[in-house]
């Protein structure tokens, strides 16, 4: 039979353990908080090491001290590196997104493909400041490029990049369903990842208003410079490739191949909308993150391509 001492005995041992229990478990939440906060240190350092060593293999000693520069100060410098097969210096940020790109078009040759016959028009849309328009533009040099980039800064270094190239247009217009005036916005995602929407519309207010940019169509670029073809159409215009294929009913026969980065993740029906405007062509693959589509075999995948084959 329980007594008011063996009572007190128990609620004292109950208190006991209770407390014991409660500091495990403080224990356990520091332990894993600190884990997170460890987790969290080692991939920034992890992040950081990984600037370093691709602006020291790009751009050397001088790489090196400005990426130093661009962690420790979060600013961005502008170098002048030589890119092997492009027969001009190239400008590029340090502490941008440039050297990623760098990466995707020089490295992992994402757009490097074979042609039936040479294009004679490319369209780069949403350029950036220019990596892949060099590309193309040393790979065929008497192709006419258009090159499309919209924020002002990266269009100053496109600019600056193809000002040798006298067979490409810069315009800093963005690619749209319709002509007129849009809104650039900045969700934070870095110098790649500007965003468009309609100025009447109602924009994520979660994102920086830059500026206002000319809108154009695919038709008007066709008209505007007399345009029979477009061998290659190049899009990575991060989620716009929605508004712009919504009815591509009157430009999408004068369009022989596209190269196409989806952004489903950034605007839900990116996806649906560039399928069903994408009718005609004749082959599909898949290139690191682009999609290749194209009618009567004017490219073809390479070896190392995702590519299926799979008519369309």
């Amino acid at each position: 039979m329980q007594t008011p001492a063996s009572d007190d005995l128990t609620r004292r041992w109950m208190d006991e353990q209770g407390l014991r229990l409660r500091k495990i478990g403080i224990g356990n939440i520091a332990y894993k908080s600190a884990f997170r906060q460890n987790h969290r240190t080692m991939k920034k350092i992890e992040q950081n090491w990984r600037v370093i060593r691709d602006a020291g293999r790009l751009a050397g000693i001088t790489g090196v001290i400005l990426a130093l520069k661009s962690i420790f100060t979060k600013t961005q410098s502008t170098v002048s590196v030589r890119v092997k097969g492009l027969s001009h210096s190239v400008f590029i940020r340090i502490g941008a997104s440039d050297i990623p790109t760098y990466k995707k078009v020089f490295v992992k040759k994402e757009y490097a493909c074979r042609f039936e016959s040479p294009p004679h028009v490319i369209v780069d849309a949403g350029a950036n400041i220019g990596l892949a328009t060099l590309y193309f533009a040393n790979q065929f040099p008497d192709a006419k490029i258009i090159a499309i980039e919209p924020e002002y800064e990266n269009f100053r270094l496109l600019k600056q990049n193809t000002e040798p190239y006298k067979n490409v247009v810069a315009l800093n217009v963005a690619l749209w369903n319709e002509n007129g005036t849009i809104n650039l916005f900045d969700p934070g995602i870095g110098s790649w990842g500007f965003v468009t929407e309609n100025a009447t519309g109602a924009a994520d207010h979660s994102n920086r208003f830059c500026h206002q940019v000319q809108s154009v169509t695919v038709d008007r670029l066709i008209a505007d410079y007399g345009l029979k073809t477009i061998d290659i159409l190049k899009i990575d215009i991060e989620g716009a490739e929605r508004e712009v294929f919504q009815d591509s009913s009157s430009w999408i026969g004068h369009v022989r191949s596209i190269m196409i980065e989806l952004h489903e993740h950034l605007k839900p029906g990116c996806d649906r909308s560039f399928y069903n405007g994408s009718n005609g062509f004749d082959l599909e693959w898949k290139q690191g993150e682009n999609i290749f589509l194209t009618k009567d075999k004017s490219l073809i995948p390479n070896d190392t391509s995702e590519a299926s084959g799979r008519p369309r």
